[in-house]
């Protein structure tokens, strides 16, 4: 059976704590079903998930995504199991690459051969997660002895990825697949690849599910949030894995220019590449109508998991844009 259209909560809500345990009892009270976090910095992820167990007593919890190279496969087990006891059949474990920015520079790790470790990474913790004792000499990882008692409720691995080759591994390898800052045109032919990977495995396609967080701000100046997008998020699109990503959805000159200026240090030249009908094809930005039809329309495409994530904006736009998608004005 495909899985049924869900939709979550961004979290974290700031860097206080208690903000998002409000927040996530706001959302449980409200109807959403889902929280999801990322875990690229301050507060923890992992750890912020297993503090929130108990203030969102129904809400299922997943991260997208843990980077693979920040934590190791035994490190990544010994965590889900903690969180598998905590909230059995509540937690989904995400796993990616992430980015050069985030690894090569926060973290002073290379980010090499991202597909091969992703795809080793998941084999290891699942094997881990399942009890069976740790025998990996794998290209990229190497774990001997290790052992831990496995679950009574499995916590399913789901895999970040953007293009190709990495999106038809996570949904043959994967337990689901997440997306994150697509055009509105390339998320077709990234469904596509979904599929060819789910067959790949001889999984029902229709049943793999795909989860994507979305820059959403419901706003009554529309220009002036997608400007803001704009100058926020083009330098975001320098990274070379949203670069390439860029370049692969259909937009190879605003990548390479976006390249430039950001080799420049123009910020003028990196942020114009990305144009203001570009922007709004990447963030849902507008009236709650239009927020609605626009996440509506990617359900219908293939997404069955919709991460409302709420652009920089004042307090009471944010709070707007989560209340656009209560089950009681969102109906699903």
């Amino acid at each position: 059976m495909p899985p049924r259209q869900r939709i979550a909560v961004t979290i974290p809500a700031g860097p206080k704590l208690q903000d998002t345990i409000d927040l996530v009892k706001w959302a449980e009270a409200n109807g959403y079903e889902d929280g999801w976090m990322s875990d690229s910095g301050p507060p923890d992820s992992l750890t912020m998930m297993a503090a929130l167990a108990a203030h969102a007593p129904t809400l299922r919890l997943g991260i997208a995504v843990v980077p693979v190279y920040s934590r190791t496969p035994a490190v990544l087990a010994a965590t889900a199991n903690t969180l598998g006891q905590l909230m059995p059949g509540r937690v989904v474990l995400g796993l990616g690459s992430s980015s050069q920015t985030i690894m090569d520079q926060w973290h002073g790790v290379p980010m090499k051969k991202p597909l091969t470790r992703v795809k080793e990474t998941t084999i290891m913790v699942r094997s881990m997660l399942a009890g069976e004792k740790s025998n990996f000499d794998l290209s990229t990882l190497y774990s001997k002895g290790y052992s831990q008692a496995p679950l009574e409720e499995e916590v399913p691995i789901y895999l970040a990825a953007l293009r190709p080759k990495m999106i038809e591994m996570a949904a043959e390898i994967g337990d689901g697949v997440i997306f994150n800052m697509w055009p509105k045109e390339a998320l077709p032919k990234m469904i596509e690849h979904v599929h060819i990977g789910a067959e790949r495995a001889g999984k029902d396609p229709n049943e793999v599910e795909v989860v994507n967080r979305y820059l959403v701000l419901v706003t009554d100046d529309k220009e002036a949030a997608v400007e803001a997008f704009r100058a926020r998020m083009a330098p975001y699109y320098a990274t070379p894995v949203y670069n390439d990503f860029l370049a692969w959805a259909g937009y190879a000159d605003v990548a390479e220019t976006i390249s430039e200026g950001w080799a420049e240090r123009d910020r003028e030249k990196t942020m114009g590449a990305l144009s203001f009908d570009l922007a709004n094809e990447i963030a849902v930005i507008g009236t709650a109508d239009e927020c609605r039809e626009r996440i509506r329309w990617a359900g219908e495409t293939g997404i069955h998991t919709h991460i409302i994530a709420p652009l920089p904006a004042a307090a009471e736009d944010v709070q707007r844009t989560f209340e656009a998608f209560t089950p009681e004005n969102f109906p699903r």
